[in-house]
């Protein structure tokens, strides 16, 4: 009994894990060229294939938990999530030391989870799988490949594995095809962008900077905080020994206010000027986007340029992270990061109504 509930338990978990980035490969993808940069493993010649690895991690994580669920291969699966789980384990505390990558993308956009979160759920996971695989091992002597009924039972399980299958690589391909059918960010259809705007600045989060400061005289080192270096004198008055340490301040969380990736949503035009107000207010804003404008073919952005220049009476906006992309609609700025945030074709259009999102659509898909 309690072998079959933490078996349920543990193959859920896996499932649900798996599902959650299964619908937003693209997504999880970004997440794996964070861990391939220089800051995090310095292996920029791995970020092309982070789509390939993003693949091979969701179809492990799906397919082995639905094997534990039905008990299918069992010696095989425990053995193949443990080995999984020791490689996030590894992913996961590396983060989480060295403070690199702040979420790990265990859980997609659906649930996040602090660094070291996501190792001790690693970990106990590990721990799960391990007490399963000494709970099994007698199934694993006794197994009588021969059995009729045993044959009738594995073919059964092999055609529910099938089913599963297609219905996963059906949900991966329309993610990877289009958008995902379940979207878990805060850009979902429907969104308004200029209540969660309101939401953010009347709750913002605060932070305060704290200086590392040397003393030139004795070599002391002290971590004082912006409020407390100005009012002691001592610290910055003329002739002080104290001097502020270049490159080693830090700004760190006090108060945490309303959590929104909206937060990150900023256009400006080429002179720095903002627009974000003029877009989120007007009765209707058309706004195509390109996080990677380079590696978009010039004959799509026309076909998309031309059918937006034929709407009356719309604001239109071009935004990307070159000012020079769009040929017939104004260029506006906005960080890489957050574009893919918000949708992740590329390009893609994006339809306000007032501020509140009404539809995004991989480009390909708006000129049809």
């Amino acid at each position: 009994m309690i072998k079959g509930v933490l078996r349920f338990i543990i193959a859920i978990i896996f499932i649900l894990s798996g599902f959650v980035k299964a619908v937003d490969l693209v997504g999880f993808s970004f997440k794996m060229e964070e861990y391939f940069a220089p800051p995090v493993f310095n292996m920029p010649f791995l970020e092309k294939f982070a789509l390939l690895f993003s693949i091979i991690v969701v179809v492990l994580e799906l397919f082995l938990g639905f094997m534990l669920l039905i008990k299918l291969k069992l010696k095989f699966t425990l053995s193949a999530l443990i080995v999984l789980c020791i490689f996030f384990g590894f992913l996961t505390f590396y983060s989480a030391y060295y403070n690199v990558v702040t979420d790990c993308g265990c859980f997609g956009d659906a649930i996040k989870f602090t660094p070291w979160q996501s190792f001790f759920k690693d970990v106990v996971l590990l721990i799960g799988l391990i007490i399963l695989f000494v709970f099994y091992r007698k199934e694993f002597v006794k197994r009588d490949e021969y059995s009729n009924t045993r044959q009738s039972t594995s073919k059964y399980k092999y055609y529910l594995l099938g089913a599963f299958s297609l219905v996963m690589i059906y949900i991966m391909a329309q993610g990877l095809m289009h958008e995902p059918m379940i979207d878990f960010r805060d850009y979902k259809i429907g969104t308004n962008l200029k209540a969660e705007k309101e939401k953010i600045n009347k709750n913002p989060s605060e932070y305060k900077t704290f200086y590392s400061l040397k003393n030139q005289k004795t070599g002391e080192v002290l971590k004082v905080n912006q409020d407390d270096y100005i009012k002691e004198t001592k610290y910055w008055a003329e002739g002080s020994p104290w001097k502020i340490e270049e490159g080693k301040n830090e700004s760190v969380l006090i108060k945490e206010g309303y959590k929104s990736e909206i937060v990150k949503f900023k256009i400006e035009d080429p002179t720095g000027a903002e627009l974000t107000d003029e877009i989120i207010k007007a009765p209707k804003a058309i706004l195509v986007f390109s996080y990677h404008p380079k590696e978009v073919s010039a004959d799509l952005l026309q076909k998309v340029e031309a059918k937006v220049n034929a709407q009356k009476g719309v604001l239109i906006y071009g935004v990307s992270t070159d000012h020079n992309t769009f040929k017939t609609i104004k260029n506006t700025m906005m960080d890489g990061t957050a574009i893919k945030t918000i949708a992740r074709s590329n390009p893609f259009v994006l339809i306000l109504n007032n501020g509140v999102i009404v539809n995004k659509l991989p480009a390909k898909d708006y000129i049809k």
